[in-house]
């Protein structure tokens, strides 16, 4: 069967310009019966746009070519819809990606071409939560804090900044550790009330966080929840701390580290601090969170772990 599918493109994702290989992976698909048409961004938004109308439109598919922040977009078109959206990983991060372990496709690599196509052609759908920060949807987490606070000084950033990987983020965490000391924040989970010193606050959807942490080791993204995480303290050495203990697996001992399952989240702070989602910055808090229960069919191909999900899959029809 012919699925119709749209490809969108964000050239300024990733290190390399991936034009010319976009066009070879949707020649292969088109050989193999998929009818893709290619489209690239010019301006933020534009990836929402484009996969909104796409939605309505009918079409069975949109493939995604970009980073977290341009999968981010598309959630943001697709949530509530029928259309199927699928991953074609280009990006700097590529977290989701790595998360459902989805090959790269890279210019170094053009062999890849191959094993992406075959990804895709291979995959099952699964309807997985979103969760959905004041009025945007994310796929892969949101949050408060440290972590935030890197991304607001990170982003955007060039592509010759791009290409050095995870270097610039590593020293502006420690950059940014040693500066910041944490915040006072008051956080309702469901209907409880906590007050506490809180260094960063993270809702995840996903196992992953970041390309070296696995920080929600059981979470589905099926389940109708968030993994939600508060690591308490002040100043640099709880920051280090924190860092040291998620590298070894022992947080989830710590006293300092609170950790819920959530359907709803708020989280107010004196002063102020910045807030990411899927580690694009939005602003700042304060800010709530809540879940949206199967509200977006993802492409995941079959060697994605079976841990992730909860539900069986669907076929493409």
């Amino acid at each position: 069967m012919s699925h119709r599918t749209l490809l969108i493109y964000n050239p300024t994702a990733g290190p390399w310009d991936m034009g010319r290989t976009l066009k070879r992976l949707a020649a292969y698909l088109c050989r193999q019966d998929w009818n893709v048409d290619l489209i690239e961004t010019a301006q933020p938004g534009d990836a929402k746009r484009f996969a909104h109308e796409a939605a309505q439109a009918g079409l069975d598919l949109v493939l995604v070519a970009g980073g977290d922040g341009t999968i981010n977009e598309a959630v943001n078109g697709l949530v509530g819809t029928s259309t199927i959206m699928g991953l074609v990983p280009v990006g700097t991060g590529n977290i989701l990606a790595h998360q459902l372990r989805m090959p790269i496709l890279s210019a170094m690599a053009p062999l890849y071409v191959a094993d992406v196509g075959d990804a895709l052609l291979a995959s099952r759908v699964q309807r997985v939560d979103t969760g959905i920060l004041n009025d945007r949807y994310f796929l892969c987490w949101a949050g408060a804090g440290l972590d935030a606070e890197v991304a607001a000084q990170m982003e955007p950033r060039t592509r010759h900044t791009k290409r050095l990987g995870a270097i610039p983020y590593v020293i502006a965490g420690f950059t940014v550790a040693t500066e910041f000391r944490g915040v006072r924040a008051r956080i309702n989970v469901e209907e409880r009330a906590m007050n506490m010193r809180a260094l960063l606050m993270l809702a995840s959807n996903i196992q992953l966080y970041a390309a070296f942490f696995t920080i929600a080791r059981h979470a589905q993204m099926d389940d109708g929840f968030l993994d939600f995480f508060v690591f308490k303290g002040l100043g640099t050495a709880y920051a280090l701390r924190h860092l040291l203990r998620v590298f070894s697996g022992r947080y989830l001992r710590d006293p300092e580290v609170v950790q819920a399952l959530v359907r709803q989240v708020r989280v107010e702070t004196a002063p102020a601090v910045a807030v990411h989602l899927d580690g694009d910055p939005v602003g700042q808090t304060p800010f709530a969170i809540a879940v949206e229960p199967a509200s977006l069919r993802l492409l995941v191909p079959t060697q994605a772990p079976s841990t992730l999900f909860c539900k069986p899959p669907e076929m493409i029809p």
